[in-house]
């Protein structure tokens, strides 16, 4: 007997063999599937299809002028027949078709989110995802519960800090900063939705389907979640998301320095200045009290008449040292080294011009090299990893 193929087989037993080509569907049919796909999900979730009424969701009033326009519309319903397994295209009489009737053309469409006046307006439907948004979307939202999170909490309590004290700052996420281009590397935080988020973790890269690179990540948030999605998914989120943010790295330019580069903006100084007091206790401990502050303007004009004001003990001042600031918050991190050296605060009383006690602020009892070390560690981003014990005068590692 002659070897038949399967085909032959078939033909023999008298059925017929159609061979299907893969359908492929214009952008705008995607979108009236992916439309129709809202409601069948509505259907699935409410065991009906959507309906009228003022007293209706307003998702569920769209979806169901929605699917009263494509019910009416012949080339729709040949697009979507094979996905109704519910009937919800069958036309049919009542409340909610009459409501559709009460609506011109342009109405309904507008309800519909459809730009009339096109050669098709229905495959302009606006606000309806594609296939590819929503399933970026949902990977995004797909959030689980990080159960170690316990080891990223410091993470993003240092990061708070450092936000406060303008050690970092945050950056909007758009195209033409080139940051699309740019891979998202392990150890960066983002603002996602409202949330910070951590990149813990970067799997190996592979070729997308598009011929881009991309990678799984592991995203830690700040409410105790994590996901786990792909680059390109995260970077598409925070394009869309217009609050969202990429935080800038700590040690990315010049924070302190002589010079400034060509993209940095020089924002003040920060001043540590000694007195000339003649008072006794100053006197004594001259090389040891200091003044820490932060300007925007000139030192020497700052401190021009620091005689006649308490605020300099009512004498000249020394300008000691000087460090200059790029693209930081001068309030927030002069505030930042206050509060560090703040067991250290050197108290002291003195009589103003107008025979008024006065309680100078911005004065500590604290050496030199401990201010210049001070500085690095801001602007290596270690200083929250780290304490002033004004017992021994030195800077200590912080205990977690």
């Amino acid at each position: 007997m002659v070897d038949l193929t399967d085909d032959e087989l078939l033909a023999e037993l008298g059925v017929n063999v159609e061979h299907k080509a893969a359908r492929t569907y214009t952008p705008q049919q995607e979108r009236i599937i992916a439309g129709f796909e809202d409601i069948l999900k509505f259907y699935d979730e409410h065991g009906r299809a959507p309906q009228h009424g003022e007293q209706r969701d307003i998702f569920e009033r769209l979806y169901a002028v929605r699917l009263d326009r494509l019910r009416e519309l012949e080339d729709c319903r040949s697009l979507l027949a094979g996905m109704d397994n519910h009937g919800l295209l069958e036309t049919s009489s009542g409340a909610s078709h009459i409501i559709a009737d009460t609506l011109d053309d342009d109405a309904l469409l507008a309800e519909l989110g459809v730009e009339p006046g096109g050669d098709d307006d229905i495959t302009q439907l606006r606000h309806v995802q594609t296939r590819e948004e929503r399933q970026a979307a949902e990977e995004i939202a797909n959030r689980e519960r990080c159960f170690d999170f316990a080891k990223f909490q410091p993470l993003f309590a240092d990061l708070q800090l450092e936000l406060d004290s303008g050690i970092r700052s945050t950056r909007p996420f758009v195209r033409d900063a080139g940051f699309l281009k740019a891979d998202i590397v392990q150890g960066q935080f983002f603002i996602l939705g409202g949330q910070l988020a951590y990149v813990a973790e970067v799997g190996e890269a592979f070729k997308a389907p598009n011929g881009e690179t991309d990678a799984r990540l592991r995203v830690v948030y700040s409410n105790g979640t994590e996901s786990n999605l792909l680059r390109r998914s995260l970077q598409r989120a925070l394009y869309k998301d217009e609050a969202g943010r990429r935080i800038t790295d700590p040690v990315a330019g010049p924070l302190f320095s002589d010079t400034a580069g060509e993209e940095d903006t020089e924002s003040g100084t920060i001043y540590v200045l000694r007195s000339k007091s003649t008072h006794p206790v100053i006197a004594q401990h001259r090389e040891l009290i200091h003044k820490i502050g932060v300007t925007g303007g000139s030192v020497k004009t700052r401190i021009a008449a620091a005689e006649n004001d308490a605020t300099y003990l009512l004498a000249g001042v020394d300008i000691i040292a000087e460090y200059k600031l790029f693209n930081i918050n001068r309030t927030k991190l002069e505030k930042l080294i206050h509060r560090f050296f703040a067991e250290a605060a050197y108290q002291i009383e003195i009589t103003d011009r107008f025979g008024k006690p006065v309680r100078p602020r911005e004065w500590f009892l604290i050496p030199l090299h401990v201010i210049d070390e001070t500085v690095q560690r801001i602007r290596d981003g270690s200083i929250s990893d780290f304490r002033y014990d004004p017992v021994t005068a030195t800077i200590k590692k912080a205990e977690r």
